[in-house]
């Protein structure tokens, strides 16, 4: 049975904790939710936490709206804050070491470029096909001077395929045919499965047998997990993403845009 006095005492304890405003918003919610939640059961089990008592601890919610609106206020302003440090120190590694940048990853255009163009991509992104076109059309133009570089995103919560044709894309590159296949599934989104993917593979003329056995091999998840490493650095959450000699930009940016930020590198490399 549970003692009425020691339930006092506790309430009383939390109103202490939410009144008392010296301490973080969010370290206040914290302790109270740790008293109610871990103190309390070691004194009675969770079936003497009555509904009056319930009531009481909402009350004091309730009578305190502003603690938690600047918990959350505080919290988002520190993450950006993380975020944003995390983001620009891994822009200037990429800058300052465009070599490792690269990696293994497929690229195309200049093999030497002063211009290193690096895109974080899904390939059942919608947004991420149409800046597939609008990429070609860029390096048609800028091929001799940057060099594209393709990083894997694949958004697997909401694009089931997504994984599964990055790692065939992986797996095509083995035999030096990534950006074939890269442009195949592009162009072909509303397809994307198993059948495409093995029937590309043939139209390609890969071993497919060779195919099958990479594209399920622990080096392609190795090599995915890779770019996502990069992605998180970056506070990446949503493609497409480029990264143009250290300036970043989001989304299925147009031409004009590329050619802007080019000039920019071109100003300053």
């Amino acid at each position: 049975m549970s003692d009425p006095k020691f339930w006092h005492k506790a309430l009383i304890r939390a109103k202490k904790i939410a009144h008392f405003r010296r301490l973080p918003g969010l370290l206040a919610i914290v302790l109270c939710i740790i008293l109610i939640s871990r103190w309390l059961p070691e004194q009675a089990g969770a079936s003497e936490i009555t509904p009056q008592l319930r009531e009481q601890v909402l009350q004091i919610i309730r009578e305190n709206p502003e603690v938690i609106l600047e918990s959350v206020r505080t919290y988002q302003q520190k993450q950006q804050d993380q975020q944003k440090k995390s983001r620009q120190s891994a822009l200037q590694q990429m800058q300052a070491n465009p070599k490792a940048t690269i990696g293994q990853s497929p690229i195309q255009g200049a093999k030497n470029g002063k211009i290193l163009l690096v895109e974080f991509s899904d390939f059942q992104c919608p947004y991420c096909a149409k800046a597939h076109d609008t990429l070609k059309a860029f390096m048609a133009k800028h091929g001799d001077s940057v060099t594209l570089v393709y990083k894997h995103l694949p958004l697997t919560s909401i694009h089931p395929q997504a994984l599964p044709a990055a790692k065939a894309a992986w797996a095509a590159g083995q035999q030096g045919k990534f950006w074939e296949f890269h442009n195949a599934l592009f162009e072909n989104q509303a397809q994307l499965g198993e059948d495409f993917y093995r029937a590309t593979a043939k139209a390609l003329g890969l071993d497919v047998a060779k195919f099958d056995r990479d594209r399920a091999s622990k080096a392609a998840e190795t090599a995915i997990n890779q770019d996502l490493e990069l992605a998180e650095k970056l506070g990446i959450d949503g493609t497409p993403f480029f990264v143009m000699n250290g300036e970043a930009f989001a989304g299925a940016v147009a031409l004009a845009d590329l050619e802007e930020a080019v000039a920019r590198a071109k100003k300053s490399s």
